[in-house]
């Protein structure tokens, strides 16, 4: 099943097929199919919500202050640094995430190009489950959310653990990976086996992240939707104490300054300075 908007993580089931097969079914849970969302949900006995239509755009689109590429997902190909750090400034205050591509390199190259063109800034935490997840993803531009609505990114193999503070895509299945992250409020480490891949870690900032407003829980959830479709104006409108990202760019590795060799020393012995 493919993402809308992208995924949340849902509630999750395992079915037993075979001796030999293990088949996780990623379930809706409060998510309708019109949202297309999944997430994993602290409830791994939820039962499969039922389906329902698509909802149909009613907002035209818009483009004011967008990056124009970000209305062109195949355009943005670039491959990541090998490590890099993506700084957040929120309703709250600052947190930093440290990206390491060997982990998941097609995670890293995408969260890199979405950073790179500003597709966060402005996107809300519209998911905040205490000890579980807090999720983000959607942006307040109706136009922008549909472009990225099928731009899946094959899946990577899992090279390390959704512990707390670490940062992973949402998926609806395999290979349905677009744009919806979760950063890891706790011990998730059951999430590794069914395919969620971390690609970083929150190397500061976590107490500001435990601030976000939390009170809504799992009800935006259900709205991807309406979300995708109306943007801002329907989360200003419907959830109005969600917490926000204002920008998130990529800045310079807190342990570049590490692995840059040192000036050579002055004819007076003494060093340059940095």
């Amino acid at each position: 099943m493919k993402g809308h908007a992208e995924k949340v993580i849902s509630r999750l089931c395992l079915v037993a097929l075979c001796p030999v097969t293990l088949c996780l079914v990623i379930l809706l849970g409060c998510v309708p199919a019109s949202a297309w969302a999944q997430a994993p949900d602290s409830k791994p006995d939820s039962k499969p919500a039922a389906q329902a239509e698509k909802p149909k755009s009613t907002v035209a689109p818009h483009s004011g202050g967008t990056d124009p590429a970000l209305l062109h997902p195949a355009t943005l190909k670039a491959q990541a640094p090998a490590e890099y750090d993506v700084k957040f400034v929120t309703t709250k205050g600052e947190f930093v995430v440290h990206v390491t591509r060997a982990w998941a390199p097609q995670g890293a190259d995408r969260f890199y190009n979405l950073v790179k063109h500003h597709y966060y800034d402005g996107a809300t935490f519209f998911r905040y489950v205490d000890g579980f997840v807090v999720q983000f993803g959607l942006t307040g531009n109706p136009a922008v959310n549909k472009a990225w609505t099928d731009a899946n990114i094959k899946d990577d193999p899992v090279k390390s653990s959704n512990k707390p503070g670490f940062i992973t895509f949402a998926m609806a299945g395999p290979n349905t990976r677009t744009t919806q992250v979760f950063i890891n409020l706790g011990d998730n480490s059951r999430l590794d086996g069914m395919g969620f891949a971390p690609f970083g870690e929150v190397t500061s900032g976590m107490d500001v992240i435990k601030t976000f407003y939390s009170g809504y829980a799992d009800a935006p959830t259900s709205h991807q939707g309406e979300i995708t479709n109306e943007g801002k104006a329907y989360l200003d409108k419907n959830f109005p104490k969600l917490d926000s990202i204002k920008t998130a760019t990529i800045v310079a590795s807190a342990g570049a300054a590490a692995t840059t060799p040192a000036h050579k020393a002055s004819a007076s012995g003494a060093t340059k300075p940095q």
